[in-house]
């Protein structure tokens, strides 16, 4: 699924992910839920996987030998973000994880 939207926050995780906060253009809003509304301001959650080092012992293994090669965008970027859209059972919130490409606009 693609999305379209500006990047409002970006995080690197211990697990090696990069999180961040896409605020979708009109027209998506069917995309979050209420959880995103309430705990991420009705931004849409995406991960890039093993976009950093890993610091948590337990996802070292995970991503070993392997940097994923998609661009970290700014804060502020207007992108295009492909990826599985995901419900996450963990947090309750929809989210597009992991993400396959992002483009700028």
């Amino acid at each position: 699924m693609s999305v379209t939207g500006v990047i409002d926050e970006s995080d690197a995780d211990p697990d090696g992910d990069q999180h961040f906060l896409l605020r979708l253009d009109p027209g998506q809003d069917s995309l979050v839920n209420k959880r995103n509304r309430k705990k991420k301001g009705g931004d849409l959650v995406v991960e890039i996987v093993c976009a950093n080092p890993t610091t948590m012992k337990k996802a070292k293994r995970a991503c070993a030998g392997y940097t994923n090669p998609i661009t970290i965008p700014t804060l502020g970027a207007h992108v295009r973000v492909t990826g599985t859209y995901v419900f996450d059972s963990h947090n309750g919130w929809e989210e597009i994880h992991p993400v396959s490409r992002i483009e700028r606009l």
